[in-house]
């Protein structure tokens, strides 16, 4: 009996750093721009959910962190390999960037990455295509994000954002970051 629970104390001890371990590259913030290679951004944030090539070589990478997370990362790498950039981008000044009638479901998914697939939804009454984000508002509340695409076309018809709430008492929910 002793060996079991010491064998399950062990394998909580592992489960812990490992989770720990993978808090660390959550953002990606211990890379450095210039110096870390793409080999080192996979090996601590993991594979990406996208990659696109970038104008003159190298990468872009899409890192979601939901569907309970309320961020997603994009990585650029140049044409050497080496980390350029990492960008939080679920944010008002990218959510600015879409433009309805003109901006398309592959520039919403390079800008934004991927919405979460259990909050696409299509209305087939207005031929309707839905998609929607988790993120943290100016006020520091989790919020949704929604991105309405014409479904034949493809183009964006609008946008809008509204706040999540939480429990019976519709509270609203704190970022905690």
């Amino acid at each position: 009996m002793r060996v079991a629970h010491l064998l399950a104390a062990r394998a909580f001890i592992v489960a812990a750093l490992l989770l720990l371990g993978a808090c660390a590259g959550y953002s990606g913030s211990n890379l450095r721009p210039g110096i870390s290679t793409l080999p080192e951004v996979v090996a601590v944030m993991g594979e990406p959910a996208f990659r696109w090539p970038s104008p003159g070589g190298g990468e872009q990478l899409a890192y979601p962190r939901g569907p309970a997370g309320t961020q997603t990362f994009m990585v650029f790498v140049g044409a050497d390999g080496r980390l350029l950039r990492i960008e939080g981008v679920l944010d008002m000044a990218h959510f600015a960037r879409i433009e309805p009638g003109k901006s398309d479901k592959a520039a919403v998914l390079r800008l934004l990455g991927p919405s979460q697939p259990q909050w696409t939804e299509y209305f087939k009454a207005r031929d309707e295509l839905v998609w929607e984000w988790r993120f943290c508002d100016s006020w520091n509340q989790v919020a949704r994000f929604d991105v309405l695409f014409d479904a034949t076309t493809g183009i964006v018809r609008t946008t809008y954002q509204r706040p999540e709430y939480n429990g019976w008492k519709n509270d609203t929910l704190s970022c905690a970051h």
